[in-house]
């Protein structure tokens, strides 16, 4: 069963699973024996224009059951940071191994959910970007620093997972997350962000940097349509922010 929900003139396809939640069609935990295959193939949190919420993945990943390995394929732009982290948090503490392969490209949150893998492969043609959190915020003064001050206590976390996976130094770390940097597959590996270099896959990574607001990303990835409608939809996000920050 398929429910659609139009945005502008896009339209993003959800599906029930059995248990009559409704979730995005780019997610999917399906167990086969003790193996369990997730599908990340979009946003990251329900407020980032109805991606997969860290709700819907733990409910998914417990009904997976009792599975030893749990083999994670990402294709994502990333999303809301802190389902982001928590779905990372949820993938490390479980007790299968986790292994990570990013067919495309894994950005922002994502690249952050993908740290949860204890083998990391990456497709020739992959990316892997990493960026301070950022977000909006609507009020007086209080409102900016309280904003600016969990902003900053984000970014060291998501900070520490990268320092923990690759052994850089804090320093390093912060620099690239500061510029916001993209790297390719064999840069991912050669600065420990991945354990290796896989064969290309046919899935092109692509986005809209309209709707995802990234300032450096390669120009290859770019190219998908409907700019319009993104633009549209953020901002649609932003007014029903600032209406519950008013309420």
């Amino acid at each position: 069963m398929e429910f659609r929900m139009a945005s502008s003139s896009t339209a993003l396809s959800l599906v029930l699973n059995d248990a009559g939640t409704k979730v995005p069609s780019g997610f999917s935990i399906k167990a086969k024996g003790k193996e369990a295959e997730i599908m990340l193939y979009g946003d990251v949190g329900d407020s980032w224009f109805g991606g997969v919420t860290a709700k819907q993945f733990a409910d998914d990943l417990k009904a997976a059951g009792n599975v030893d390995t749990i083999r994670l394929r990402i294709n994502s732009p990333g999303g809301d940071v802190f389902d982001g982290l928590t779905i990372y948090r949820l993938l490390v503490d479980h007790k299968a191994k986790v292994i990570v392969h990013i067919d495309g490209l894994a950005a922002s949150i994502a690249s952050v959910i993908a740290m949860a893998g204890e083998e990391i492969h990456i497709s020739e043609s992959g990316f892997l970007m990493i960026h301070n959190a950022w977000g909006f915020a609507m009020g007086d003064s209080e409102d900016m620093r309280t904003m600016a001050g969990l902003l900053d206590r984000t970014t060291q976390s998501i900070r520490d997972v990268y320092i923990a996976r690759t052994g850089k130094t804090e320093a390093e770390i912060k620099n690239w997350m500061d510029v916001e940097t993209w790297f390719t597959a064999q840069e991912a590996v050669d600065n420990g962000f991945a354990t290796d270099v896989a064969d290309n896959m046919r899935l092109a990574a692509r986005f809209d940097p309209a709707k995802h607001r990234f300032n450096k990303a390669p120009a290859a990835l770019a190219g998908t349509p409907n700019m319009d409608a993104a633009r549209s939809r953020i901002a649609t996000m932003k007014l029903k922010h600032q209406a519950g920050k008013a309420a």
